[in-house]
């Protein structure tokens, strides 16, 4: 819901000001920086801050909540000596929230900032670290965040990285963002990526006891169902709406079908997005489906106009021009761009399931190989810098917050342990996912949505196309990233 940044060692006031001013597209709707004290509700353009400092933190708002209860606040937040600067949202706020009151709290608590804020001041006894351990493990959400106690600084990141976080450090500066961008704007080059579940306390990478995917145990499909729906659900709570990226095929038709379960008890506005060029496979495709669960759907039919306009900024965004990368960006981008403009600040997305149940064709060999189960715990384990930093940097260009369903902890814990042969039939299954699409199909999904063949977004929007036999005729795309 926002971008963060922060800086620590010899520098100016103004820099962490040029870093909000880089990212200012994750969080338009408010900024505030730490810099001794607390500033909030700034305007970056007046702002002006040429001091000099050792520790400063910054943060862009995107607002999201606006209920009594619970609100998107400015921050960073403090708590006597404790500073905090958090991107993201717990889904489990009210049981955190309640927790944090019980136990002594008299102050509102009434963002996700201010409950995480708390709950590590609760457990911090002199060891700013194994607070945020002791909080990480009751927590649920997708989030980054970077605290300091005074003394010590530490910086977190969600378990399977749905939220980016970067960080760079020379002799005299270190320093960490949501984008790359905004530690390239102050000079920095050697950029790294904090992995999922790390903790950089001090600037030294502290790893999990056990990562996520790690994990083994004996895996009941029974629960997948019950699981899947309650991921949707709390991905919505408090929310009045919601998009769907959308292609018709099973992964967004399941969550759709189970957001519209959701409306009819709460009253969820939910509207689908669907993109590609005329005639395609996902525009047909999705038609059929958002007629079939009867959800109202916007198309935006791209044209070879429309992607050489987008393509600078999703280049520079992604950081990367590897076409697949781009494919897929560009469709996520086209597809919050629509949201936006409908004024819908967070898109559910089906992102995770392939690598979760088995969707992808190379799978088959691993399948026949007897290695399923290991490279999908591979692909997991590195979705965070293959997908999930690509789709969070294209939809935040237009300020719309991705939430991903699938990427439920409890259920990729779950999924992990589930028997090769239940995601993959046999050497000959080409369509793949098995158990997913039964469970889809027993729901309500109709055969044709349930079963319809995978079909990448590249291809099957026909972006892939247009890139490759138009553009990258007369365009070199590596002068984006210069």
């Amino acid at each position: 819901m926002s971008s963060i940044v922060g800086l620590q060692g010899k520098f100016n006031g103004n820099d962490i000001l040029e870093m909000l001013k880089a990212s200012k597209n994750r969080g338009p709707d408010a900024s505030g920086v730490f810099l001794d004290d607390i500033k909030l509700d700034i305007d970056l353009d007046e702002f002006n801050d040429d001091g000099s400092y050792e520790i400063a933190f910054g943060h862009n708002l995107l607002s999201v909540y606006d209920t009594e209860d619970r609100q998107s606040l400015a921050q960073p937040v403090s708590n006597g000596s404790l500073v905090l600067v958090f991107d993201g949202v717990l889904y489990n706020f009210r049981t955190i929230r309640n927790l944090v009151q019980k136990v002594g709290v008299e102050a509102e608590v009434k963002s996700d900032a201010e409950a995480l804020l708390y709950l590590i001041d609760f457990y911090n006894k002199g060891d700013l670290l194994n607070a945020i351990q002791m909080a990480q493990r009751l927590i649920d959400g997708d989030y980054a965040f970077a605290v300091w106690d005074g003394e010590n600084l530490a910086i977190a990141r969600d378990s399977l990285g749905v939220k980016p976080l970067f960080y760079s450090q020379t002799e005299d500066l270190c320093g960490f963002a949501s984008t790359r961008q905004a530690l390239s704007q102050v000079g920095f080059s050697e950029i790294e990526t904090l992995k999922p579940e790390h903790i950089l306390f001090n600037w030294q990478d502290i790893a999990p006891a056990q990562a996520l995917y790690e994990k083994i145990f004996e895996g009941d499909v029974s629960k997948i169902d019950k699981l899947l729906k309650l991921s949707v659900a709390t991905r919505v709570e408090e929310l009045y709406e919601v998009g769907v990226i959308f292609s018709g095929g099973v992964d967004s038709s399941y969550l759709a079908l189970f957001l519209k379960e959701i409306s009819e008890n709460i009253g969820l506005k939910i509207k689908l997005y669907a993109v590609g060029r005329e005639g395609s496979h996902d525009i047909d495709a999705a038609k059929y489906a958002a007629k079939f669960l009867n959800l109202e759907l916007e198309i935006c039919e791209i044209t070879e106009d429309m992607v050489r306009e987008a393509l600078p900024d999703v280049v520079r965004a992604i950081g990367d021009d590897n076409l697949m990368k781009l494919g897929v960006g560009l469709t996520t981008y086209f597809a919050t761009k629509m949201a936006a403009e409908d004024g819908i600040k967070v898109a559910i997305s089906g992102q995770g399931a392939d690598e979760l149940f088995g969707g992808y064709k190379r799978y088959l060999k691993s399948f026949v190989d007897d290695t399923l189960n290991y490279d999908i715990r591979e692909d997991i384990s590195n979705m965070y810098h293959v997908n999930l930093e690509r789709d969070d940097a294209c939809s935040m260009l237009n300020s719309v917050e991705l939430r991903l369903p699938f990427l439920d902890e409890k259920l990729v814990e779950l999924v992990l342990n589930i028997q090769d042969n239940k995601k993959i039939v046999s050497m000959h299954d080409e369509m793949r996912k098995s158990i997913l699409r039964k469970l889809a199909f027993e729901e309500g999904l109709d055969y044709e949505i349930a079963y319809r063949p995978k079909k990448a977004a590249q291809y099957g929007t026909g972006i892939d196309k247009i890139l490759r036999k138009k553009i990258l005729k007369d365009t070199d795309i590596s002068k984006f990233l210069e």
